[in-house]
C-alpha cells in the first residue's frame, strides 16, 4: 500500500510543472461580477484555480478547483472537482463538492474559446438542491499578458426546503486576464 502510495506521488511530480503560471482575472456582467486566479490552467499537469461570483440580488460563491490538464490533439481538457462556499441571498449558507470540467481550444497564437462545467447534486451540498456552474466564451490576447475575453457564464444555487432559486450568474460578460 505504501509503494503505491509513493508511485502515486512520484507520478504526480513528474507531470510538467514548468510551464505551470498565474493567472488573474475579472468579469462583470449585467447584474454580476466575478473574479479569479489560477495556477497551471493553460498548460499540460495540475491545475489549481478559484473564484468569486456576486450578485446584489442573489448573493455570493466561493469556489476552488483542482484538476487535472490533458492535451488532446488541438485542445486541453481538463477534469477534476471544485468545493464551493454558498450564500444565497434567499436560503440558508451553505457548500457544494462539484465535479465537472472543461475543455479550451487554442486557435493560432491569440485566440482561445473555452467551455466548462461543474455540477453538485443534493447529496453533495448543503443549504441548496443543487448547484450548476458553467462559462463558455472567447479569449483575445492583445499582448502578452493581457487578454479580453467575453462569453457567457451561469452560477444556480437551486432553492430547497421552500427557499427560491439563487441565479447567482446569467448572462453574458465581458472581462480581461492577465497570465504571467
Amino acid at each position: 500500500m505504501k509503494k503505491s502510495i509513493l508511485f502515486g506521488l512520484m507520478g504526480m511530480l513528474l507531470l510538467p510543472v514548468a510551464a505551470n503560471a498565474i493567472s488573474v482575472s475579472g468579469q462583470a456582467g449585467e447584474e454580476y461580477t466575478n473574479l479569479g486566479v489560477g495556477f497551471g490552467t493553460e498548460s499540460t499537469g495540475l491545475a489549481l484555480s478559484g473564484n468569486w461570483a456576486h450578485n446584489d440580488d442573489h448573493g455570493d460563491i466561493v469556489g476552488a478547483a483542482l484538476g487535472v490538464n490533458i492535451p488532446l490533439g488541438p485542445f486541453m481538457a481538463t477534469a477534476g472537482g471544485k468545493g464551493v462556499y454558498l450564500s444565497p441571498n434567499y436560503g440558508d449558507d451553505g457548500y457544494a463538492a462539484a465535479v465537472g470540467g472543461g475543455l479550451q481550444w487554442q486557435i493560432g497564437e491569440r485566440f482561445h474559446l473555452f467551455g466548462e462545467y461543474y455540477y453538485s447534486p443534493d447529496s453533495l451540498s448543503s443549504g441548496v438542491k443543487d448547484y450548476e456552474e458553467a462559462n463558455a466564451g472567447g479569449r483575445f490576447m492583445i499582448m502578452r499578458p493581457l487578454s479580453v475575453e467575453a462569453g457567457y457564464r451561469y452560477i444556480n444555487l437551486a432553492g430547497k426546503d421552500g427557499n427560491r432559486d439563487s441565479a447567482v450568474a446569467d448572462g453574458p460578460y465581458v472581462g480581461v486576464s492577465a497570465n504571467f
